[in-house]
């Protein structure tokens, strides 16, 4: 067995490849048996190998900076992340069990409310919502569904369970580079391919495609699906392109689509007006329709609300869905579960502290140096303390905003988020933190992709795996 293995340990943290005894786990023991047979020149040749497919492929995303936007190759490690089958049975249908309830938690926050008179969660939470939108009040998308695409972000502690870390239903993205990982290690290891224990990971733009097409409130044979980007210098740019030419639609920008008298929205082409059913959209709620919400916006399109209050054209996700997608209301998601459904929650939240109650506030506040403080709405890793890699200073600015504003931030403790082996340099190979974003997609029917996107921190004992910030990212195999 090759040296880097040999001395390859995970320091007391659940590890996705190895256990605790240095053998690999039942999922992995082809994999590692594999990878161990080969040289360090060999794996580094792999990398090299890898690189090059991505610069070959274009794939990139966008950082922004003091110095403006700058393109980066996709940060990705030759080592897969496995999850066995068995698991994620499990995981598979914890997720869709966690997107029906929320769904309903949506619909019933626009409607009759009755999550508020029960007291299952409090109303002034969903009042000082920055993303609950009045304006959606008394409409109920088809099938009763807001969140069609939603990327859940799954944890394994040191107990090897699964645990949610957050949902994001708003405009989640990553699930072009699942694809696109998977496309790149069939070229660094065409031979692991060749026996079918791995679980594919192809069909999503396909199940994409019809998930959206069940939305159209015409019906006709082949709806009108158009991806609606806020345009090249947007970070996920790279996904709009990939997913519409994936799915065979138009990608468009607010300015291809206008809303008619008839309260329809019509696609600008050379052969004329063309109606459309579906919008996946990839703006966010405030920059849609500058006739209802930001009145600044050139990115969306004026009237969208009202095409989309009248029927005539169907949104996902939905506006107004973010409101689930509040880390408040995060903690209330297993009691959603309960009230929705009358069953248990299959994946369990992490613990999560209200800065919003007093009590939970002291002990928050008591303790920033052990735990992590986020904000309630932001992403991609901004606005957080961690607390064990702070400094002092930054615990004291991080007590000023709680003590201002509670209500707008959450804490949980520090992980001890699992590793798996990463190749870091000359055919070493480390133990690194990561987690997992699966895409579950909910409409006539529900899907989950097989695995996910998992994000990796590529700096030796980081708990960030953002790509934003450092991170990158590995294929994940779902193993029979």
């Amino acid at each position: 067995m090759d040296n880097s293995w040999n001395k390859y340990q995970s320091d007391q943290f659940y590890d996705e490849l190895i256990q605790e005894d240095r053998k690999p786990r039942k999922a992995a023991e082809q994999l590692v048996n594999y990878l161990s047979g080969l040289e360090q020149d060999e794996l580094d040749q792999r990398k090299q190998m890898a690189e090059a497919t991505i610069a070959e492929m274009g794939v990139s995303f966008t950082v922004y900076t003091d110095e403006g936007n700058i393109d980066r190759a996709w940060p990705f490690d030759i080592l897969p992340r496995i999850i066995s089958g068995e698991d994620w049975k499990v995981a598979e249908a914890g997720l869709k069990q966690r997107l029906t309830a929320l769904n309903m938690f949506i619909n019933d926050l626009y409607n009759d409310q009755n999550v508020l008179k029960d007291g299952i969660i409090p109303e002034y939470i969903i009042k000082e919502s920055k993303n609950f939108r009045p304006e959606c009040v008394g409409m109920t998308p088809k099938f009763g569904v807001w969140a069609h695409i939603c990327g859940t972000d799954l944890v394994r502690a040191g107990d090897g369970q699964f645990y949610v870390l957050e949902d994001n239903l708003r405009v989640p993205s990553g699930v072009s580079y699942m694809l696109e990982n998977r496309a790149i290690t069939k070229r660094v290891f065409p031979e692991l391919f060749e026996n079918d224990n791995i679980r594919p990971v192809g069909d999503y733009p396909s199940q994409l495609f019809d998930r959206l097409a069940s939305l159209s409130p015409r019906e006709v044979e082949m709806p009108e699906i158009v991806v609606l980007t806020p345009g090249i210098f947007n970070s996920a740019y790279f996904e709009h392109a990939f997913l519409a030419q994936q799915m065979g639609v138009e990608l468009v920008e607010g300015s291809d689509l206008f809303v008619a008298d008839d309260d329809c929205v019509y696609m600008k082409t050379i052969h004329g007006a063309e109606q459309v059913d579906v919008i996946y959209r990839r703006i966010d709620d405030e920059f849609m329709d500058p006739e209802v919400f930001n009145k600044e916006s050139v990115l969306g399109v004026p009237g969208l609300m009202r095409a989309w209050r009248a029927g005539n054209v169907a949104l996902a996700n939905a506006p107004g869905a973010g409101v689930a997608d509040d880390k408040v209301v995060y903690a209330y998601v297993p009691e959603i579960i309960r009230y929705y459904l009358n069953e248990e929650p299959i994946l369990p939240n992490v613990e999560t502290f209200l800065c919003e109650n007093e009590e939970q506030r002291e002990y928050v506040l008591e303790n920033l140096d052990k735990l992590v403080v986020k904000p309630a709405n932001e992403s991609g890793g901004y606005g957080m303390l961690v607390g064990p890699h702070s400094t002092k200073k930054e615990q004291a600015t991080f007590a000023k905003l709680i003590k201002a504003n509670p209500r707008n931030y959450i804490a949980q403790p520090t992980l001890k988020l699992s590793t798996a082996p990463t190749l870091i340099a000359k055919g070493t190979i480390e133990p690194r933190h990561l987690d997992l974003r699966p895409f579950i997609l909910q409409a006539d029917e529900s899907y989950v992709t097989t695995g996910g996107l998992t994000r990796v921190a590529l700096k030796k004992g980081s708990l960030v795996v953002n790509s934003s910030q450092g991170g990158g990212s590995k294929d994940t195999w779902i193993v029979e």
